[in-house]
């Protein structure tokens, strides 16, 4: 959608417009079809046949011979019908363009109160994915698009978005970006991607970004420019159809775990909160494994970002680590919120 504002219009006084010139039509049709039938000794079908070709300007033959006295009496119809019906498509056509403006502002208001969300550069396949796998995630994001096809289904999936070219600075403001937790580049040529990351790293240097790469040369120059990762769906699409026929047994367990709901299992990482129950206890002290049926597969210390994996039960820990783990998405969930405090 458009960042660009646009001019209030009170809905109630042109609803109320609308309403009375609906009725004054009405009115102007029972008059004109009572009218030639007392004028014309029409009948009262010949009548309104008569008054919606005069008011509608569609030109057909008359209905009789009019009269003189008749054919005053079908100016003063068509004058009056003729306006009145280019009032009321004028107006209609007003309160269709103000309801797209107020849904744009409540869009734009949304958006302006997201903090600590994801900015999704992109809605193609791999876009489409990543928005789905946020929106069942609860995650806070938003959507930068200008393809109309895309647009029109971010609309219908009411999901939050920008219409607009990535490239542009005031788009990326308006999703945002100062406030954003991460940027994901997903558009189709690197050296779009290239310019964004430029543009996305001067604006905010803290940002944690994440782009699409489809040349493997250029994930040097997409780091060099500012990204944070750079992924090649390709090279990692080479590699899960290598790890299927190499080691089946793997990819089934993996498959599993991320991919369906077969299992009702997921691995995903939690951070250990300053006050939690779990912080300052090994693994055999927080009976983590009886208390929330999950798995820890990995441990990482949130100082010195190393990651410890299959920890053992005298390792510690501590505020500020994150905890890999493997188990169902209720479980994850209450140690988050008992275990680790968030």
């Amino acid at each position: 959608m458009s960042v660009r504002g646009a001019k209030r219009i009170n809905a109630r006084p042109v609803g109320r417009e609308l309403l009375i010139a609906n009725l004054f039509l009405l009115g102007l049709i029972v008059i004109g079809t009572f009218g030639y039938s007392t004028i014309e000794q029409w009948t009262l079908v010949e009548g309104l046949y008569m008054t919606f070709i005069t008011m509608t300007t569609i030109g057909f033959q008359e209905v009789h011979e009019l009269s003189s006295f008749g054919r005053i009496f079908t100016i003063f119809i068509g004058l009056a019908g003729i306006g009145t019906v280019a009032f009321i498509a004028t107006r209609s056509a007003q309160v269709l363009v103000m309801g797209q403006r107020m849904k744009q502002r409540q869009l734009m208001q949304t958006i302006s109160k997201l903090s600590d969300h994801y900015i999704l550069c992109g809605y193609g396949r791999i876009g489409m994915r990543i928005a789905e796998d946020f929106r069942r995630s609860g995650v806070p994001f938003v959507i930068i698009e200008n393809a109309e096809a895309k647009v029109e289904r971010l609309k219908h999936l009411q999901l939050l978005y920008i219409d607009g070219d990535a490239e542009e600075e005031e788009f990326l403001e308006a999703a945002g970006i100062t406030k954003a937790r991460g940027l994901i580049l997903t558009l189709p040529e690197d050296s779009v991607n290239v310019f964004v990351t430029l543009v996305a790293r001067e604006i905010n240097p803290d940002l944690f970004i994440l782009v699409r790469t489809n040349k493997h040369q250029n994930r040097r120059k997409l780091i060099r420019a500012g990204a944070d990762k750079v992924v090649s769906p390709y090279e990692i699409g080479a590699d899960r159809m290598a790890q299927v026929i190499l080691r089946p047994a793997v990819d089934r367990f993996m498959e599993n775990v991320l991919h369906t709901d077969a299992l009702n299992l997921m691995m995903d990482e939690v951070t250990v909160n300053e006050g939690a129950s779990l912080a300052g206890k090994s693994l055999a002290e927080s009976n983590l494994r009886q208390h929330f049926d999950a798995i820890v597969v990995s441990i990482m210390d949130g100082k010195t970002l190393e990651m410890k994996f299959n920890p053992v039960a005298t390792d510690k820990i501590n505020a500020g680590d994150t905890l890999i783990v493997l188990g169902s998405q209720e479980m994850i969930q209450n140690l988050r919120k008992d275990g680790c405090g968030s």
